[in-house]
């Protein structure tokens, strides 16, 4: 889909009576119907203890009883002590341990549980990972009637990964950008075979995950439903109530939130939209929505214009399948770029704004100006990160001397960003923004250790723009050297293999999970940069050539098929 970012706002300023402000508090969300859970089993069910079993295999059997999809988890009750089996809850949360764990008895009726920590899932769905990579616990157990029995369980669910993995499903609710031109996905996870249409639309009127929460708009907040949500063939109707008064801006955003959320099941293909139990009712707008109806939302449509760029020599080249250099200037390498980003026009998706970083006498200098027509000096430093597009606002940001965020928008002079957490990561080496705009992500360097964080924009009317609520979301990467943003909710990320000597690519969701290595067939040598954007190719640097991803194939290919690698360096997407 083509990215028609400012479409959007036109539509809804078309729908515009009055003003919209976005509520600084969270009100109470009434919720008329418990998300549903299987009461018959789904797939492979877990087994009751065996008579004159083991603690060890007691306990183990508590953890094969929490992959059970039954309401309650009968069956992992049946493993413990007649006190904790009737207080102990299963929707406390989930924590995730790897397949290969142990158990030891230390002591008679204590059993040890130790493993690899993969991370938690909250009570709302959402997924962090953890940064430890031990998961140890203590559990006591009892006799009963002459049977062992757990005395002590932790709250929620302790779950292997790989039963996770057979049960739970990946799904995004999404929120609006604060300029409302783009959504921002917000991961969840579901059990499979759950209500999904009903638990995703509770999900969005419970609101944003808190790590993201500051940076998002949310047109669904203080709603409520105001009867069951309904499924009937692949239409879904969901009735909202307490948005009586909304302006047509907002309900036209709450419309669209609801769509696009319920719209990424496979079995929903439409949603109608009740207010109070009456059909909404906006102009331009069908009475019966699918995501067709708000592609300007998309946060992972791509400009026309948006090929790849890179550097030869410090001039400015286009990655296509005839490499040029870029018009004006910088394609001449006159400024000597070191590295360079690239702005598109939100309307239109043309090539319009650019800056550049020089390098000379041990110091940096930012550079600003049109795409095709001269740049001139905006900020000195000692150094500077490579730049970053916010989208939809033509505006740059850079990391000055490790850990100044600074940003450059419409020509402006540089304006601080506060950004007062991030030194205390570690001195930034890369810093990049989210097709979006309201995540970005940065690699820190601590000592012998390079990691990466995400973290989330957050934008008011009478402040600076602040960059906080920082995340590690790849903390088995310890050597991480680069980052892009392949998606609105995925990262590549280039960092050194702990098993070999070597750098390797690796996909990882913004939460931090599924991170696995991207294949290095058809590479020269190792990748040293790399770039990435949503419906594009990534591209990396190595061997001081350029190379760009093929999916089908599977393999890294030149950029002129059969053709000689093109010489460059610092490859990038405009933004």
């Amino acid at each position: 889909m083509t990215r028609r970012g400012a479409v959007l706002g036109a539509v809804l300023l078309a729908l515009v009576t009055g003003c919209s402000t976005v509520p600084t508090s969270t009100p109470v969300v009434e919720i008329t119907q418990a998300p549903p859970r299987a009461d018959s089993p789904v797939g492979i069910e877990p087994l009751s203890p065996e008579a004159g079993a083991t603690p060890e295999e007691v306990v183990r059997g508590f953890l094969d009883a929490a992959a059970s999809t039954v309401r309650g988890h009968p069956v992992a009750r049946e493993h413990l002590a007649p006190e904790p089996r009737g207080s102990w809850s299963d929707d406390a949360g989930i924590t995730l341990l790897g397949a290969d764990y142990a158990t030891v008895t230390t002591d008679a009726g204590t059993v040890v549980v130790t493993g690899e920590l993969v991370g938690t899932i909250d009570q709302r769905g959402g997924f962090t990972v953890d940064g430890q990579e031990v998961y140890s616990r203590e559990f006591r157990l009892e006799q009963v009637d002459g049977e062992w029995r757990i005395s002590d369980p932790p709250d929620g669910l302790l779950m292997l990964e790989p039963d996770f993995e057979r049960l739970y499903e990946q799904r995004d609710l999404y929120f609006l950008d604060p300029t409302g031109q783009r959504f921002v996905p917000d991961p969840r996870y579901l059990i499979t075979g759950e209500a999904q249409p009903t638990v995703l639309v509770e999900r969005l009127l419970a609101g944003p995950s808190a790590v993201l929460a500051a940076g998002v708009r949310n047109e669904l907040e203080g709603a409520a439903l105001g009867s069951t949500v309904t499924v009937s063939a692949q239409a879904v109707t969901v009735d909202v109530t307490g948005v009586a008064d909304a302006t047509p801006t907002r309900l036209a955003g709450l419309s669209a939130q609801l769509v696009w959320t319920l719209g990424q099941l496979p079995s929903v293909r439409s949603v109608e939209v009740l207010v109070d139990g009456d059909p909404l009712t906006l102009d331009g707008v069908p009475a019966v929505q699918t995501v067709d109806t708000w592609t300007a939302l998309d946060p992972d449509a791509a400009p026309v214009d948006a090929v790849g760029h890179y550097l030869v020599d410090g001039a400015l080249w286009t990655a296509t399948d005839a490499p040029a250099p870029a018009p004006g200037p910088a394609g001449t390498g006159v400024y000597g770029l070191s590295s360079a980003a690239v702005a598109t026009d939100p309307s239109t998706g043309e090539l319009t704004q650019m800056v550049g970083v020089t390098q000379r006498d041990g110091q940096a200098t930012l550079l600003t100006g049109p795409y095709d027509g001269d740049l001139t000096p905006v900020l000195p430093s000692g150094s500077l990160t490579v730049p970053t597009v916010a989208p939809a606002r033509q505006e740059f940001w850079v990391v000055r001397d490790g850990s100044t965020v600074v940003r450059v928008a419409g020509g402006g002079p540089p304006q601080a960003v506060n950004a007062v957490t991030l030194p205390g990561l570690g001195r930034a080496t890369a810093l990049q923004l989210s097709p979006d705009g309201v995540r970005a992500a940065v690699v820190v360097e601590d000592g012998q250790r390079r990691s990466l964080h995400v973290g989330t924009v957050v934008r008011s009317d009478d402040g600076p723009v602040a960059l906080r609520d920082w995340r590690e979301v790849a903390p088995a990467l310890g050597q991480v050297v680069d980052v892009a943003w392949r998606t609105s909710g995925s990262l590549l990320v280039l960092a050194g293999d702990a098993g070999e000597e070597r750098t390797v690519p690796y996909l990882v969701d913004v939460d931090g999970w599924d991170l696995s290595p991207v294949p290095t067939a058809g590479l020269p040598s190792q990748a040293t940069q790399v770039a990435a954007a949503p419906e594009r190719p990534p591209l990396v640097s190595a061997g001081g050539t350029i190379w760009e991803w093929q999916v089908a194939g599977g393999t890294w290919v030149t950029l002129v098929r059969g053709q000689q690698p093109q010489p460059g360096t610092e490859p990038f997407y405009p933004g």
